[in-house]
């Protein structure tokens, strides 16, 4: 398993080692141990599955506020999808700022979303299948967002917005300026 560090340091990729041979491939797409081990103390409480028709299919930007904050860790089973994931945490070095991967089935990454951050993504193929661990159970009463155009977060969507398929919730999320402070950053202990 492969892990690099992204250029906000709490979310990273994961790819998990593939074995090839004339079949096609094995992995181990996911070890409780490894991970604790390797990225975050985390357990993983429920999986969610998104299938989207159409190529331009924008989910986002979503969160859970505290004490239902979910951690994600997001894989494409079929087809590809531009992720985001955007730091909400007040007083982070890098609040507002994001991150943006491809993840795709062919290649298997995976993306870590650690708790106070925004995510979203949109497809970049159509009759793509997204799946996803998450640390909380959904909770209706905790389920937050942000507007995905926010020009303040500055994503640089590779869609064309004018065919842009959204669901009505996601065309209605305010802005981040506009919600109130949920998460704030933890300066992590120092090593040695």
């Amino acid at each position: 398993m492969d892990i690099a560090q992204l250029e906000i340091p709490d979310v990273k990729v994961v790819t998990p080692k593939r074995f090839r041979d004339t079949r096609g491939h094995f992995c181990e797409s996911w070890s409780d141990r490894r991970f604790r081990q390797e990225i975050a103390d985390a357990s993983f409480v429920q999986d969610n599955r998104s299938v989207s028709a159409k190529k331009g299919t924008l989910r986002g930007l979503h969160f859970q506020k505290p004490p239902c904050a979910q951690g994600k860790l997001v894989f494409v089973v079929r087809g590809s999808v531009f992720d985001v994931a955007v730091d909400i945490r007040k007083g982070s070095p890098t609040y507002g700022q994001h991150v943006a991967v491809t993840l795709d089935a062919a290649e298997g990454s995976q993306l870590w979303i650690p708790p106070g951050f925004l995510h979203g993504f949109c497809t970049l193929e159509d009759v793509t299948e997204v799946f996803y661990k998450v640390t909380a159970y959904y909770s209706p009463g905790h389920d937050a967002g942000v507007l995905w155009s926010d020009p303040d977060l500055g994503i640089n969507w590779p869609i064309d917005v004018s065919s842009i398929v959204l669901s009505d919730k996601d065309q209605q999320h305010p802005r981040l300026r506009d919600i109130p402070v949920h998460f704030h950053y933890e300066v992590p202990p120092r090593v040695g």
